[in-house]
């Protein structure tokens, strides 16, 4: 290879690096660019940003270390179009030029032992220039092979569970990355000096350094991955605690909400054979002529015979008592209320199940319909069972805008103790899995809608 051969090389290499690296970071984004359509454009933008930024400061001449900050900068201007929260894309660059800096050492370690491990005597120019070129070619293969399946590997832990990036948080994920950002520029810094015209290698004269500085590197990628590992732990571990706190206090509501339909229906009993008594006095009464004593008693009756009054009968006395209330709870916030449900027969549904459901439903439905000071305000409830399945649908009014989370559900606008809110629907979810279920969400024009679909569940002769 001539001398003019190898400058052509040599650009295209620098060329084909930050080609390389611009898809690499453009892959590393790519399964967090969630948002509504618009996917290939935001990919793409992703890896225009990085080529441009890449021409302007090879030819601007900046400084060291400048061309990650101003990319972070960027990228962060255009995280809400990418539909991104600024934590979370400040935190994946991070990772992205930690473990870039992480395996570039790696390599770079293991290219010293090669090329030094290489026959090498005086030869044609030609010759060590091809010589040189191939090693480079190895250099970014290597670079890029390893890269490549440390990025996959942070990738998919960030995929297992969703992490909510408070100011603490994001300090306590950024700390390793930045870390291992800083070794990596001090090291860079000083694998190659010139010295009087004479050129030094850091691992000729400190050749420990070819063992410690990849071990290094090695731990602070593996710093950043579990620490990352750790916090999504940390995180499901309190969700857990949350469904179960949530679960809890559910469970306890149902168990109420069964004995107050126990207790409601003794007392109708009660009233049963109360009634002969009151017909026996009404008869006396009539008989005597004393008709504003009668007119009083029946007064008396009827209001006490008010108290038992169930508007709506779905029939189930657990779910009779969950819409009865949440319809009165309505019609004393002014919110309209409209029901069709209507309780299926088949014995394969638990009313326990289907009771914390409709809890869920029409308290988030509830919910909302108060913070919605425009348009009308309404709850309509439906549920009907359809061969072998049952769906329950719940419709209502609401104001401002939803945004969904990476799990399909909506992510709660509350500030006061978010832990605890946010599950209702992931509770619906649960309890629809257990009849292999499922649960849709829909909203168009401030209107609301879940439909949850269950299936009867099969006996054990039904499978034989």
């Amino acid at each position: 290879m001539s001398e003019t051969g190898f400058r052509i090389f040599n650009r295209a290499f620098s060329a084909g690096a930050e080609l390389t690296y611009a898809v690499l970071l453009t892959a590393f984004f790519k399964p967090f660019l969630t948002g509504q359509g618009q996917k290939r454009r935001k990919r793409l933008t992703v890896f225009c940003i990085y080529i441009f930024l890449d021409i302007v400061c090879g030819r601007a001449a900046l400084p060291q270390g400048s061309f990650g900050l101003i990319l972070t900068v960027l990228l962060l201007a255009v995280s809400k179009w990418m539909d991104l929260e600024k934590p979370f894309a400040f935190l994946i660059t991070l990772l992205y030029f930690n473990t870039r800096i992480s395996s570039g050492l790696m390599v770079q370690s293991l290219y010293f032992i090669v090329e030094r491990s290489l026959p090498f005597q005086l030869e044609l120019p030609e010759a060590v220039y091809l010589r040189s070129a191939v090693l480079l070619a190895l250099l970014l293969l290597s670079h890029a092979a390893l890269f490549t399946a440390m990025l996959y590997a942070l990738q998919h832990q960030l995929q297992k569970q969703p992490i909510t990036l408070h100011r603490q948080e994001l300090c306590y994920l950024s700390l390793v990355p930045t870390a291992g950002i800083l070794f990596g520029q001090v090291i860079s810094g000083l694998l190659i000096e010139f010295k009087d015209g004479v050129l030094l290698q850091l691992y000729e004269r400190h050749p420990a350094f070819l063992a410690v500085i990849p071990v290094l590197a090695l731990l602070f990628y593996a710093g950043a991955y579990l620490t990352i590992a750790f916090q999504q732990g940390m995180a499901a571990l309190r969700e857990e605690q949350a469904n179960y706190f949530v679960e809890h206090q559910q469970t306890q509501a149902i168990r109420a909400r069964i004995h107050e339909a126990e207790q409601f229906y003794t007392r109708i009993r009660q009233l049963k054979h109360e009634m002969r008594g009151h017909m026996t006095n009404i008869k006396a009464l009539a008989s005597r002529s004393e008709y504003a004593s009668l007119e009083d008693y029946i007064a008396r009756m009827d209001e006490s015979i008010s108290d038992f009054e169930m508007t709506l009968q779905t029939g189930n006395p657990v779910t009779d008592v969950i819409v009865n209330d949440v319809r009165r709870r309505s019609l004393d916030l002014g919110i309209r209320f409209q029901a069709d449900f209507h309780y299926p027969e088949s014995s394969a549904y638990d009313a326990f199940d289907v009771g914390i459901i409709l809890q869920n439903l029409l308290q988030n439905a509830l919910e909302a319909c108060q913070k919605d000071d425009e348009g009308e305000r309404f709850i309509m409830l439906t549920g009907k069972r359809k061969g072998r399945f049952f769906l329950i649908e719940v419709k209502n009014a609401f104001g401002g805008e939803v945004v969904f989370g990476r799990d399909g559900l909506p992510v709660t606008t509350k500030k006061e103790d978010v832990p605890m809110h946010g599950i209702g629907l992931s509770n619906v979810r649960r309890e629809a899995e257990k009849y292999m279920g499922e649960v849709e969400i829909e909203t168009e024009h401030h209107r609301f809608s879940v439909t949850v679909l269950l299936q009867e569940k099969q006996s054990k002769e039904e499978y034989l």
